[in-house]
């Protein structure tokens, strides 16, 4: 009689189960590091939105209206109000959020407290939302990534 050499099917099944529970923890902590650094980077946003307004602000006396947005800080814009001084190159250059959505900005502020608001579609790149789909403001974006590092935990 010959022995025939290799694994049994039951010994192949059990590897696999072992390589799939192995994968999902790796993945989870992975999606863990994507998710953090998306919040890092959002806060680093609106913080530069935040000091990049406020040179303008120093500088013209008034923040850029809504209709003028962000993209103020980028370029000169040329509808009222206008700014008066105006540096050559712009305050900042404008990125995208962390989801490849583009920033929203109110002046006066709508929902939060200040003269101007800064918005994140968040994940969904829809307004409103919940969970992870919420929009997330520079005045509640601490409130936010907290909410989202205990609900992944």
């Amino acid at each position: 009689m010959r022995r025939q050499n290799g694994f049994s099917l039951m010994e192949i099944l059990i590897a696999l189960v072992i390589i799939g529970i192995l994968g999902s923890l790796v993945v989870g902590n992975f999606m863990g590091a994507v998710d953090d650094s998306r919040f890092t980077k959002l806060k680093s946003d609106f913080k530069a939105f935040e000091s990049g307004l406020m040179r303008y602000y120093s500088d013209n006396g008034f923040y850029p209206s809504t209709q003028q947005g962000l993209a103020a800080l980028e370029q000169r814009p040329d509808s009222n109000p206008e700014p008066t001084n105006y540096p050559r190159g712009g305050y900042l250059k404008i990125e995208k959020d962390p989801w490849g959505n583009e920033y929203l900005y109110l002046s006066p502020a709508e929902y939060g407290e200040g003269d101007y608001e800064i918005i994140s579609l968040g994940n969904d790149g829809q307004e409103g939302g919940e969970g992870m789909a919420t929009d997330i403001a520079n005045w509640n974006v601490d409130e936010y990534v907290q909410s989202m590092k205990q609900a992944n935990q």
